[in-house]
């Protein structure tokens, strides 16, 4: 029986101005009804570039050469007219972007673009397509479907947009999916929710899928097939299961290795993949991926490997692996010495009862008063010389507010931040700028935080020259020691940030904070957009420059996983409070509040068995609004221990064990007792 999808020798070209870019070459591979192809490799490896070539939505320059072929149940998509694959797109074959922001129209109405592909391709009254809309939103577990078909993308949250463009996706029922990326922006718990819902719909529905993603652990537990693409060709070719306990290509086995995991030894190095993928305008002679590879022979760099094998496990390689890197073989990395669990005598930074809260614009209700965004209720901690805390927590819970409180680029509306004793909060001009220089901050977005008009040299020399630091010479000598510090050629000085990639720009990001030799590093979200190869290296640098330069950090992430690898002590915040605080043992291995528990259940694992036996567990439910947070327990309306109780009183920290703290009523472990936990034990849930 042949094949729902086949495609055969897909290679396609883009014209630019620096020459062509052989964006994918000669890929090809088969697709059965009601199964799930995954696509997995580093930013640029041609995932998307598959993706959209198979829908025929080719950027400008672009176009498929040679016998590429693509069928979709035995009729040829490549040479249609456009006219007639206008027919199949969205039809037959459809695809979820991977930014839902940029591929939902602002200026249409959830409804409208939901309903659009129904009124397109089934012919209906537009009645009948809204009816469709409001079914298909309804199937993709968007709350109260029908009053959301007159709401605009910007009024609904990540994970609810993420759902209506799945919505588009299905509602003309087409056979196949292609899923681009569609959890990448996304916390653990929507994430998880998000890869349940397709596999759902993929069983109910037949529909086959393809589903392109960097993250080996959502690989690992919603794929049947895998294929690992580098530089445009498929490297290695097989099922989910053989993939991750016997792969036979050195870059999987990189990958894989690459991946921070919760039970990851934290005084050993991530492995990475050095170096870069090469540039597919100009692809080298050999092997693709010969530069990086630890395996690597001078056939390699002479002789391009053919994808061989049986067709159950098929591989390019001269030297192929027998499986992933054992556990220990990374190198250990000098770390300071391991901050006590307890508050020491002399905090670096304390944060105590910290509010912050900010106002709704034109929506002051009669008989209401002033509505306000409840960012932040009483919110402490304490940091000392060296260590790092990490917070962890879904998107919109305050993790970015207290960042910026902690560095004062903003103003709590009660409580005080103090640094080595002194309060930030009543020091004003000249004074807060000096102290500012022990304080710094990584954005999350490295490119959107660097000035695009300006050369990287000039960036990091900005600060040295605003407070007075060296003259012109020994700042230019700063430049190339920092440059030189984050791994980065001293002439990357004289380049625009937009000539980096993402992974190179975080480091610079990361030398632009070093450049005033801070105490404190605030670091928001630092590789929550990078590939999980570049993910590695970043980490493995921070734990480099904490050792050396004894930094202390306040590590902000929804990834446990990342936090697990650097944190001495973790804070679990929800909905503007912390829930939960204790070392990072404490969190992972004995963690009290039921919030942490689903947390570390979302967290994706590269291990098929324990990822698909994880399906249906961890936090359902969106994020309640910060504007009207529910009463007593803020995650009660998610929690599945929840009662009566949970609604009418607010919980406070009690203490599980030296240092450790969590605010919960019907808490996962024992306290050692009912009392309170005091100020002093390093936090507050307020």
């Amino acid at each position: 029986m042949a094949p729902l999808l086949e495609v055969r020798n897909l290679t396609t070209h883009i014209r630019t101005r620096r020459g062509v870019v052989r964006a994918v070459d000669d890929v090809s591979f088969t697709l059965e009804a009601g199964e799930t192809l995954g696509l997995v490799g580093e930013s640029g490896c041609g995932k998307s570039m598959t993706g959209l070539s198979l829908m025929g939505l080719l950027p400008p320059g672009g176009s498929l050469v040679g016998g590429s072929s693509v069928t979709l149940d035995g009729r040829e998509l490549v040479g249609l007219p456009e006219r007639e694959l206008r027919r199949v797109r969205g039809n037959d074959i459809a695809m979820v972007f991977q930014d839902p922001m940029t591929a939902l129209d602002p200026t249409k109405t959830i409804g409208h673009q939901v309903a659009e592909p129904v009124l397109l391709h089934r012919g209906c009254t537009r009645a009948e397509a809204a009816d469709r809309a409001t079914e298909v939103l309804g199937l993709v577990g968007l709350p109260h479907p029908r009053e959301r078909l007159n709401d605009y993308p910007h009024q609904l949250s990540g994970g609810m947009r993420q759902r209506v463009l799945i919505a588009m996706a299905l509602a003309a029922e087409p056979r196949v999916l292609i899923a681009d990326e569609p959890t990448t922006a996304l916390d653990v718990t929507i994430q998880a929710q998000i890869l349940a819902l397709l596999a759902d719909l993929r069983t109910r529905l037949s529909m086959a899928m393809i589903l392109i993603t960097h993250d080996m652990g959502v690989t690992a537990g919603h794929t049947d097939r895998v294929n690992v693409m580098y530089a445009g060709r498929i490297a290695e070719s097989t099922g989910t299961d053989r993939l991750f306990r016997g792969m036979r290509h050195p870059y999987t086995q990189s990958l894989l290795a690459s991946v921070p995991r919760l039970d990851q030894d934290p005084d050993r190095q991530l492995p990475t993949i050095p170096g870069l993928p090469p540039d597919l305008t100009a692809a080298p002679a050999g092997c693709r991926f010969a530069e990086r590879c630890r395996y690597a022979t001078d056939r390699c760099r002479a002789e391009e490997p053919e994808l061989t094998g049986p067709d159950s496990h098929r591989y390019a390689c001269w030297h192929p692996t027998s499986g992933p890197l054992p556990l220990g073989s990374a190198v250990v990395v000098p770390r300071p010495a391991a901050a006590p669990v307890a508050v020491p005598d002399r905090p670096l930074l304390e944060a105590r009862d910290l509010v912050r809260e900010f106002p709704v614009r034109g929506n002051r209700l009669p008989g209401r008063g002033r509505r306000v965004v409840h960012a932040l209720s009483g919110v402490s901690l304490t940091l000392g010389p060296g260590e790092t805390f990490g917070l962890v927590g879904e998107s919109g819970c305050g993790k970015t507010s207290l960042g910026r409180l902690l560095v004062g680029l903003d103003r709590p509306d009660a409580g005080t931040v103090t640094l080595d004793g002194t309060d930030l909060g009543r020091l004003r001009g000249r004074e807060l700028r000096r102290r500012r220089r022990d304080l710094q901050m990584m954005f999350q977005d490295p490119f959107s935080s660097l000035d695009p008009r300006m050369r990287v040299g000039s960036i990091l020399r900005e600060p040295l020259q605003i407070h007075g630091l060296g003259s012109a010479r020994q700042q230019r000598a700063r430049v190339a020691e920092l440059l030189a510090e984050v791994g980065l050629p001293t002439q990357g000085a004289e380049l625009y940030p937009h000539e980096f990639s993402g992974g190179q720009r975080q480091r610079i990001g990361l030398a632009r904070a070093l450049a005033l030799t801070p105490k404190l590093i605030v670091a928001d979200e630092p590789v929550s957009a990078l590939d999980v190869s570049v993910r590695a290296q970043v980490l493995n640098l921070m734990n480099r420059l904490q050792a050396s330069h004894g930094l202390s950090y306040v590590v902000i992430s929804h990834d446990l996983a990342v936090v697990r690898y650097l944190a001495d002590r973790i804070g679990v915040m929800y909905l503007g409070r912390l829930v939960e605080v204790g070392s990072a043992d404490d969190i992972h291995l004995r963690a009290a509040h039921p919030y942490t528990a689903g947390l570390l259940k979302a967290v994706p694992v590269p291990d098929p068995d324990l990822e698909r036996a994880k399906r249906g567990s961890g936090i359902s439910g969106e994020l309640p609004s910060p504007v009207d947070p529910p009463s007593g327990c803020r995650f009660r309306t998610r929690c599945p221990l929840a009662r009566e109780r949970c609604a009418d009183e607010q919980p406070v920290l009690r203490l599980f064990g030296a240092g450790h703290t969590a605010a919960c009523h019907f808490p996962l472990q024992p306290p050692l007792s009912d009392t309170p936990a005091v100020a002093a034990t390093d936090a507050s849930g307020g």
